[in-house]
């Protein structure tokens, strides 16, 4: 038997750090986290501020955090579940979700802050960049914190940075992780199609596959797209017009208040809640008693056991 190492020996061991809570869970990558949040000691205090993108199952998350000394600060924050209250019911993780879900996080950052920042309301695919207001504030600034989600080319997290930089945002970027970009292997340059994105920025790719799947199997095609077909949405130029309309409806009111039938879990009920009845948060506090109130609720006690009680007990005390 040839020669074997035990690369995990004893002093393996001894120098192993347990790595945190949420880098194990796969929430916080806390190698990009420190470049994000750290700050000059001459700023006094100013908070980076951080773009935030995460993504569930059904659901788009876009935050502006601040970091402070013991916790994060949430400043702004935008669910692509609220888009249907701007006509986007249908489809909230895809790319133009996405990009909707930045834009209305953007302008309700800039309506926060009272910013006369209007963004890129010409929506081409083209690569846009805010420019600040020489006799005004500047453009909120922000850093995409993508958390430990791959960074391809084309990936949602880059549509959501679209959207907040078309929002007036200053985000930090450039085109190459855009959908649309390629790299030649001969000269090593990048190249930018805006035709591309501007595509899935209005949901063009769901259009094709939606034209795609009608053809090969038109009964998957009902049951997949079975709301959207109800909704009358059906091809390309729908889409288009169906985002169109969204964006328009979040520029004109980023901070629109929910139907008073929309309730939580994606659910609609049937009746608005009730402004009267309204959830209240019980302490579980007994309220103070009296001494003689306790006495009484000692003596029900024991008569429900079937003891005898004493009315006036005897109290020894030490005289000491």
């Amino acid at each position: 038997m040839g020669f074997v190492k035990i690369v995990k020996n004893t002093a393996y061991f001894k120098r192993y750090q347990v790595k945190f809570r949420r880098r194990k869970e796969a929430k916080t990558d806390y190698y990009a986290r420190k470049r994000l949040i750290i700050q000059d000691k001459n700023k006094y205090q100013t908070p980076k501020y951080r773009f935030v993108v995460r993504f569930t199952n059904k659901d788009v998350v876009c935050q502006i955090f601040a970091a402070d000394l013991t916790h994060d600060i949430c400043v702004a924050a935008a669910y692509s579940h609220e888009l249907a209250r701007y006509g986007i019911k249908f489809g909230l993780t895809n790319y133009a979700a996405a990009y909707a879900t930045g834009l209305l996080l953007a302008r309700r950052v800039n309506a926060k802050f009272k910013l006369n920042y209007e963004g890129n309301t010409d929506v081409n695919g083209e690569d846009y960049n805010v420019e600040a207001d020489e006799n005004g504030p500047a453009p909120f600034k922000a850093l995409l914190d993508v958390g430990l989600a791959r960074t391809t080319t084309g990936a949602r997290v880059f549509g959501a940075l679209k959207g907040a930089t078309d929002g007036g945002l200053n985000v930090p970027h450039n085109e190459r992780r855009f959908p649309g970009s390629s790299r030649d292997e001969d000269s090593k340059e990048w190249a930018y199609d805006p035709a591309v994105h501007r595509k899935y920025i209005f949901g063009g790719h769901v259009g094709d596959y939606m034209d795609k799947l009608k053809k090969e199997n038109p009964d998957t095609y009902k049951r997949q797209f079975s709301r959207w077909l109800a909704a009358g949405v059906d091809s390309s130029k729908k889409l288009e017009a169906l985002y169109k309309a969204g964006h328009a409806a979040i520029r004109k009111d980023p901070t629109k208040k929910r139907d008073p039938k929309e309730r939580g879990h994606f659910k609609i009920s049937d009746k608005p809640k009730d402004p009267k009845k309204t959830f209240v948060k019980k302490h579980f506090q007994r309220t103070k008693i009296s001494v003689q109130q306790r006495k009484n609720r000692s003596k029900q006690r024991l008569a429900a056991k079937g003891k005898k009680t004493v009315d006036n007990p005897v109290v020894f005390c030490n005289p000491h």
